[in-house]
């Protein structure tokens, strides 16, 4: 069971206040996503989640623990992948493994078959596509022992069509297992496909401005994408984040 609950966060940077009482909860096997504007201190969070950082006020808790400045609490999964350039794909999935000194190669091997690189074990990232590499970086993510997976944008820099590729993969793998899951992005409609629950932020300093709670049933393909009931919350969505208070 993983559950995390971010209490009344606050963090400036001198005069720059970029969080401000910030609260809300990920339960557990629950999909997150956070969406606000450019610079409302999403990268923050993160930061301040992963031990990065140290808020000012307030307090994270992990299964109701604190971890405010521990590292390692977290399986993280960035903007790019990431992949270490000397490295197979084989040996690059186990590095989070290897960190904690539990790496599992069996395992890794039949999780890259899973995710459809069959044949890649020894390939090195310069081999690989945009959208592959993006695959090595999620078994990495969810081959680390933390339970609690944080992906920041992670299909941020792909084109239309693999973008939407990728989030369906990213749902099927994820419903095998139902991590708890905080996803950062700024696209309404990755937002909306591919949570449970959508959390808006405010501009600086942020703080929550509302939750919406998505109705979609599981599993889901992107022709949810058509609907008019997808476009309906899509507006409502944006109506709220476009206000900009």
């Amino acid at each position: 069971m993983t559950t995390i609950r971010i209490h009344h966060l606050t963090k400036s940077f001198g005069d720059n206040q970029v969080l401000e009482n910030l609260s809300f909860d990920i339960k557990d096997g629950e999909f997150v996503s956070i969406l606000g504007p450019s610079g409302s201190g999403k990268s923050t969070l993160f930061h301040l989640i992963g031990g990065l950082l140290t808020p000012d006020n307030g307090d994270i808790l992990l299964d109701e623990k604190s971890i405010i400045g521990k590292r390692g609490s977290i399986s993280y999964m960035p903007q790019s992948p990431s992949l270490l350039p000397w490295r197979t794909v084989l040996d690059n999935v186990v590095v989070g493994q290897e960190l904690q000194g539990k790496a599992n190669k069996e395992e890794a091997r039949n999780m890259i078959e899973r995710v459809g690189l069959q044949g890649f074990e020894n390939a090195f990232p310069h081999e690989l596509s945009g959208g592959m590499k993006q695959r090595v970086a999620f078994v990495r993510a969810l081959l680390s022992p933390q339970s609690l997976l944080c992906l920041d944008e992670p299909f941020s820099a792909l084109d239309e069509f693999t973008r939407l590729d990728m989030q369906e993969w990213l749902l099927s793998i994820w419903e095998e297992d139902r991590s708890s899951v905080l996803f950062v992005t700024h696209n309404i409609e990755e937002a909306l496909f591919l949570s449970d629950r959508v959390v808006v932020l405010s501009k600086r300093p942020a703080r929550v401005k509302k939750e919406f709670q998505i109705p979609f049933e599981r599993p889901r393909k992107k022709e949810l994408l058509l609907t008019e009931e997808f476009l309906k919350w899509k507006k409502e969505v944006y109506r709220e984040l476009s206000s900009n208070v």
